[in-house]
């Protein structure tokens, strides 16, 4: 169950944060509208809250999972790339969007793999 509840938000939270840069481009001022403020940090919550019961009911911090922890050091990275993404014009935006874009796309091999170095 807690598996299904994190892959929906997993894929709310991409589809949140692509739809905000794009709203971000075309209609910047939607981005003040109270929901599309508040609904991404509700669902981020969600899925962060239902990824550490996951990582607890795996009892994955007991063994040795470095790949958890390379999730983790690249969702900080993903958040950071977002943020500015978000808040960023030209090139800078674009070029923010595409590294929040493949921080994402590593996070989930990681997680399917349980390989943080899957690439070497």
């Amino acid at each position: 169950m807690i598996k299904y509840l994190h892959l929906t938000f997993i894929l709310l939270s991409i589809i949140s944060f692509i739809g905000r840069v794009i709203i971000s481009e075309i209609r910047p001022e939607l981005l003040k509208v109270k929901i599309v403020k508040i609904a991404p940090h509700i669902i981020n919550t969600i899925l962060l809250l239902s990824g550490f019961t996951l990582v607890l009911q795996g009892d994955w911090l007991s063994g040795a999972n470095g790949w958890i922890v390379a999730k983790f050091i690249v969702l900080l990275a993903y958040v950071g790339f977002g943020i500015v993404a978000l808040k960023a014009h030209g090139p800078t935006k674009w070029l923010a969007f595409s590294a929040a874009i493949a921080s994402f796309v590593y996070i989930g091999i990681v997680a399917v793999t349980k390989n943080a170095w899957f690439f070497l």
